[in-house]
């Protein structure tokens, strides 16, 4: 059983950065994809970013610009990069890999981070 430990939220100011990382007890080059979801309180968890093998990547509408996400595999850690951070990126952020063995597929999540974003 893999484990995602995610860390480098906080309360950051309107316009700050942050930097979320997520570590994987077990090697990440067994995962296809490796995403961040986010989700506020009484509203559905949403996608955040995606990154499909080692350089394909997909973004939400409300982050494209703004975050980066990234993978080391050598180091089994995900990466997402906040910049330019606004009040409505405030959220809970979940780290997500995702595998295909044959015909089957695999999640894991992490227990999330909280980011704040708040003058």
């Amino acid at each position: 059983q893999v484990q995602l430990v995610e860390s480098g939220g906080g309360l950051v100011q309107p316009g700050g950065s942050l930097r979320l990382s997520c570590v994987s007890s077990g090697s990440i080059f067994r995962f296809n994809a490796m995403g961040w979801h986010r989700q506020i309180p009484g509203k559905p968890r949403e996608l955040v970013a995606v990154i499909v093998g080692s350089n394909t990547t997909y973004y939400a509408h409300s982050v494209e610009g703004r975050f980066t996400i990234s993978r080391h595999n050598t180091k089994n850690t995900g990466y997402l990069q906040m910049n330019s951070l606004k009040p409505e990126d405030t959220a809970v952020y979940y780290c997500n890999a995702h595998g295909v063995v044959g015909v089957r597929s695999y999640d894991y999540w992490g227990q999330g981070t909280q980011v704040t974003v708040s003058s």
